[in-house]
């Protein structure tokens, strides 16, 4: 029988996307008190692998991720995206007018370990673990080789590569606060 261990910490980060690119930074700024400070930020780059969220969020549509710089365990995966859930309902009723989108934002937390990348989703599917409150788990990514590989399921702008240098930064990230802050 395995003996029960502590598992490593993970990074915690946030997709998101939006038809209004100045509402990443009103986002980063009410996600701080709650998940914490920010260590890292991508680019923004446009979401055109679909057109899924038009509809509700208008278009052309744009896309920018961060990371926390707290390490997490994973199991706090599903208070993260409860949280972000509720940032969103607030985003909506914020921006309430005739010409606004239904959802201004959309906010997707998910966490980076060594191995893999985990999103969070409130969709129960097939390649789905349920971690509890309403909240499944999915692996996205997984790190093999010094690269990034999609998996069968994996949405096709993960899978494209133009997140993975991002990925691996907050990877890098990891295995320095994992080092105690000093270069491995």
């Amino acid at each position: 029988m395995a003996a029960i261990a502590t598992p490593p910490k993970v990074l915690l980060i946030c997709g998101m996307i939006s038809a209004t690119a100045e509402l990443f930074d009103q986002a980063v700024d009410d996600m701080t008190p709650l998940l914490g400070p920010i260590e890292l930020r991508s680019d923004v780059m446009p979401f055109d692998f679909t057109h899924y969220y038009d509809r509700q969020m208008g278009s052309p549509l744009w896309r920018q991720f961060v990371s926390f710089a707290t390490p997490i365990t994973g199991d706090e995966l599903a208070a993260a995206k409860r949280a972000t859930n509720e940032l969103e309902e607030r985003f909506a009723q914020r921006l309430q007018a005739p010409d606004a989108p239904a959802r201004p934002i959309n906010l997707d937390p998910g966490y980076v370990d060594l191995s893999k990348l985990v999103l969070a989703s409130c969709k129960d599917f097939s390649h789905r673990i349920y971690l509890g409150g309403g909240v499944f788990g999915e692996i996205t990514l997984m790190f093999h080789k010094d690269r990034w590989d999609a998996l069968p399921w994996t949405f096709p702008d993960y899978a494209s590569g133009r997140y993975h240098g991002f990925l691996s930064d907050v990877r890098a990230r990891l295995r320095w606060h994992q080092h105690g802050g000093r270069s491995c």
